[in-house]
């Protein structure tokens, strides 16, 4: 069937956990962890790092296996990966790099204009062969998020927007996207275990045992530089709307705005690649009894990324396949916060494994 072709936008910590964890399943038979073991008969070894791009001064210029090491990237799940030997590539900073992050990422001092980098990016694309596009950026880059989904139409590559910038969402560029027949998958990553699919199943549970939800909360603490990044609130508006109207649409009756809050709160250096999430939920239930939960969730937060994001690289593989473009319903639906179309954590599993099937 041949390799999957992946360009990587951003070699920051989410992506060495992915790299590293697919150097991991080479290693090892055994496949725990994985949501689905093959999809369209590619398992997770069938994935080819062909191109990267990023800012930093420690990883430009770098082979992607040495960058996914260098600062500030915390992931050492293993000592070394294999089948990486592509050069990262410069990226144009744009509004990827945030005031609170500036000193950690150190960024390359940029002599060339945006085009010029497009058109070296261009060309390194087409001469690896990259078929797929994975956007890592930070949270709050509108612009570097728009330039790349621009390249990947300009190139005919796939886009996975892992982040919250509305591409596969909004309608302007899905059409784009579909009028080409290239596959679009976002936006925003929904993490395997994450805060926000714990709090998605708690909402839908109370409201299928018949309670009332009246008012939550979703508060969310890390240590690595996506943490330190989103203390630049300015930075936060399109985060907030995804994370919020992940839940919102579990909902039967929307809360008003002073009854929900979920986003990220702060930033615990020694807390690293963990990230923290405290959820509650206040409600009725039979005869209009008051109750509340309330839960703490401990996770790796990189690992979180990459469970989810090795499934929607293989199904965009898929689509490609089958000659399907624009924005796949049934991928972002089950693995991103903000789809084109919302709908129930176990009906989207559902109409996925079929959509994988055919």
């Amino acid at each position: 069937m041949g390799k999957i072709k992946v360009g990587v936008i951003g070699v920051g910590n989410c992506l060495a956990g992915l790299v590293q964890g697919i150097e991991y399943y080479r290693r090892n038979k055994k496949r725990t962890g994985l949501m689905h073991e093959k999809i369209g008969g590619y398992g997770v070894e069938d994935i080819d790092f062909a191109s990267a791009f990023d800012v930093g001064k420690s990883k430009v210029g770098r082979t992607l296996s040495e960058a996914i090491y260098a600062d500030p990237n915390y992931v050492d799940w293993v000592d070394s990966v294999s089948g990486c030997d592509v050069i990262v590539k410069e990226s144009p900073i744009l509004d990827g790099i945030g005031v609170y992050t500036v000193n950690q990422i150190d960024p390359i001092e940029q002599t060339k204009s945006v085009k010029e980098i497009e058109k070296e990016a261009i060309e390194e694309i087409e001469n690896t062969e990259t078929k797929i596009l994975v956007n890592y950026l930070p949270v709050g880059s509108q612009k570097a998020t728009e330039f790349w989904a621009d390249v990947a139409l300009k190139t005919n590559c796939a886009l996975i927007n892992c982040m919250p910038v509305f591409i596969a969402s909004d309608e302007e560029w899905e059409k784009r996207f579909r009028k080409k027949r290239l596959p679009v998958i976002g936006d925003d990553i929904k993490s395997q275990i994450g805060a926000t699919i714990v709090h998605r199943v708690l909402t839908k549970l109370c409201l299928d045992r018949g309670a009332e939800i009246e008012r939550t909360y979703q508060i969310n603490v890390g240590g690595n530089t996506d943490f330190l990044n989103m203390l630049e609130r300015e930075r936060l508006d399109s985060k907030k709307i995804s994370k919020t109207e992940a839940v919102q649409s579990q909902l039967t009756k929307r809360l008003d705005d002073d009854n929900i809050y979920i986003g990220p709160s702060d930033f615990i250096p020694f807390l690293g690649n963990r990230k923290l999430a405290f959820i509650r939920v206040e409600g009725r239930m039979y005869a209009d009894v008051p109750f509340n939960m309330e839960l703490r969730l401990d996770v790796n937060d990189k690992a979180n990324s990459g469970g989810t994001t090795i499934d929607a690289i293989r199904c965009a593989q898929l689509a490609f396949d089958r000659g399907l473009g624009g924005a796949l319903i049934y991928p972002s639906a089950y693995l991103m916060k903000r789809p084109p179309k919302q709908m129930s954590d176990y009906e989207a599993r559902e109409k996925l494994d079929e959509w994988i099937k055919g």
